[in-house]
């Protein structure tokens, strides 16, 4: 029997970023009040930086289900355009934005400004489309440029959130929900041609019918809707439950004194932009929405933006927000990996909510 030996084939000398991903395990540095970090080797091109994302992507996944956002320092992104092949290195499948709640510049290919609300204005934690049937299981934000000073996107750990809440509420909302009430208008919030992406109200009426949302006309411009949602869920993939919801974040009680009574004498108490309650239409007392804000703080975390830093965050696991800053700021955000909530084993189904406001 003869046997051949295999032709050797010509090698080119491995890459910097094959080098680089031939290393040993991921050093991640875990430091309390900060979110988990891995400084990335420095590349001088995008295209090493990414062949090093695609080769690492499985022990930063692990990495992102252990902590529940990782940032990534050291990285070449310096626009839109290296931002978007980053994101192609990290996330398999691209998310879209459902039921617009915030202003945001499209810079096309899936990518997105973090948010154009004012600089003094600070964002509490919230979970991105925890009221739609769909979202986004993975977020990636990208620093182009730093602010002078705050402008964290602050992040915070919903399994740990839920553990710290009182038992008693969370019994409550995981029997009854939470209920999210909106207005759309021109005067205030987001009109809702552009939070549903509709030319006409049949258009809007039509997104409404198919993804469990009530809806009301109160005259031709203005639009009123409610939905029912579960305020725990478990992740698909770590099996862990978690508070995933915007219940707090859009509750009257959680805004600025002055702006909640503006809002009310100009709209009326049921007018406002946003407005929530547990899933039963009851109003919770002031202490047990200051209970739910105050879980929200102790988990919080922040790390001080660089250019060219991306931060991974599970849509899940994690809630992120934003500090107040001075300076010019250019966080850059795209969605990916979409989640269906009944994939998340909802305690409660989602539905047109019969309670009024």
């Amino acid at each position: 029997m003869t046997t051949f030996a295999p032709t050797p084939t010509p090698t080119q000398p491995p890459t910097q970023a094959q080098t680089a991903a031939a290393d040993d395990a991921l050093a991640v540095v875990r430091e309390s009040g900060k979110p988990a970090l891995i400084q990335v080797p420095r590349f001088a091109e995008m295209a090493e930086a990414t062949a090093w994302l695609a080769a690492r992507r499985p022990e930063i996944q692990a990495e992102l289900h252990r902590s529940g956002a990782v940032m990534l320092r050291g990285l070449p992104v310096t626009d839109a355009g290296t931002f978007a092949e980053a994101r192609d290195a990290l996330i398999a499948q691209r998310a879209g934005y459902k039921e617009k709640a915030t202003p945001r510049t499209d810079f096309g290919e899936g990518v997105f400004s973090s948010t154009d609300l004012p600089a003094i204005q600070p964002i509490r934690l919230h979970n991105e489309n925890s009221y739609t049937l769909d979202f986004p299981g993975v977020l990636l934000f990208g620093c182009v440029t730093a602010p002078e000073t705050g402008g964290a996107t602050t992040v915070g750990d919903m399994r740990r959130a839920l553990s710290l809440l009182p038992p008693e509420l969370v019994a409550r909302f995981e029997e009854a929900g939470w209920l999210l009430v909106r207005n759309y208008s021109d005067l205030a919030g987001m009109p809702w041609r552009k939070a549903f992406s509709a030319d006409d109200p049949a258009g809007a009426e039509e997104y409404c019918d198919a993804h469990s949302i009530g809806y009301e006309w109160l005259d031709e411009d203005t639009l009123r809707t409610r939905q029912l949602r579960s305020a725990i869920v478990t992740h698909p993939v770590t099996g862990e439950r978690v508070w995933f919801n915007h219940f707090a974040f859009w509750n009257a009680r959680s805004l600025d004194e002055d702006v909640r009574e503006v809002l009310t004498e100009t709209f009326g108490a049921d007018g406002l932009p946003f407005d929530t309650r547990l899933g039963d239409g009851t109003t919770l007392t002031d202490a047990e929405v200051d209970a739910v804000n105050d879980a929200y703080q102790a988990v919080m975390v922040r790390e001080t933006w660089q250019a060219g830093d991306l931060m991974l965050v599970d849509n899940i696991l994690c809630a992120h927000g934003r500090e107040s800053y001075t300076g010019a700021r250019k966080i850059l955000v795209a969605m990916g990996e979409p989640v269906p909530l009944s994939d998340c084993s909802p305690t409660v189904a989602p539905s047109a909510h019969p309670y009024g406001m």
